[in-house]
């Protein structure tokens, strides 16, 4: 039988394999790090892994990370009644809120209408937009979608749904490549995507 690693080693290099980008070898090289490394701090590790899960959740209203009921920007009472932007992930979120130049709050959807991933309107947060444009009468929607096929299709869909509403409604418009998402934009792309907003039913010059 071929030399190999103890169980415990294999064990904790297949667990990393399990992250997202991380082959074979680079869980191999993180396993031997974090075992053989004075700097690794694996049982500090341990317990973030274990504590993050249980103390990090969804925010209620909007769907970024929150500890509590709300997170840190609903909870801001100055931010109550002003725009809505609405993105796909939560992750989208801290790179807009990031520029300083966007002062509403946020909706994140979830991810976007895919037929050929079996994401329809019902598996994405629609309904709770819906809901919040009623109660909190926003004044104004930006629709902040990923500029590719799919993203033109929930931006138009969402556009559709949110127009009776009476809610005045925009989009970013320049600056984002066709194709890109919005964490992969640096800070002035951003700013400048927010500055250059127009009425979501305005098609792209060009």
């Amino acid at each position: 039988m071929p030399l190999d690693y103890p169980a415990p080693f294999l064990e904790l290099a297949r667990e990393l394999r399990r992250l997202p980008g991380v082959g074979p070898r680079s869980a191999e090289r993180i396993a031997l790090w974090l075992l053989s490394n004075k700097d690794a701090r694996p049982a500090a590790l341990s317990a973030a892994l274990a504590s993050a899960p249980a103390a990090v959740h969804p925010c209620r209203r909007c769907g970024f990370f929150a500890t509590g009921d709300l997170c840190e920007i609903c909870a801001q009472p100055s931010r109550s009644g002003r725009e809505i932007c609405v993105v796909e992930h939560a992750t989208d979120i801290l790179p807009l809120e990031r520029t300083g130049t966007f002062g509403g709050v946020y909706h994140a959807l979830g991810g976007r209408l895919a037929p050929l991933d079996h994401i329809g309107p019902d598996q994405l947060r629609i309904e709770p937009l819906v809901a919040r444009v009623r109660e909190e009468a926003p004044c104004e929607i930006i629709l902040a979608l990923s500029a590719d096929v799919e993203g033109e299709a929930t931006t138009n869909y969402l556009r559709e749904i949110l127009a009776p509403l009476g809610v005045p409604l925009t989009r970013i418009a320049h600056g984002l490549p066709a194709g890109g998402g919005l964490e992969h934009a640096d800070q002035i792309t951003l700013q400048r995507a927010l500055s250059g907003r127009r009425p979501a039913g305005e098609r792209q010059p060009g």
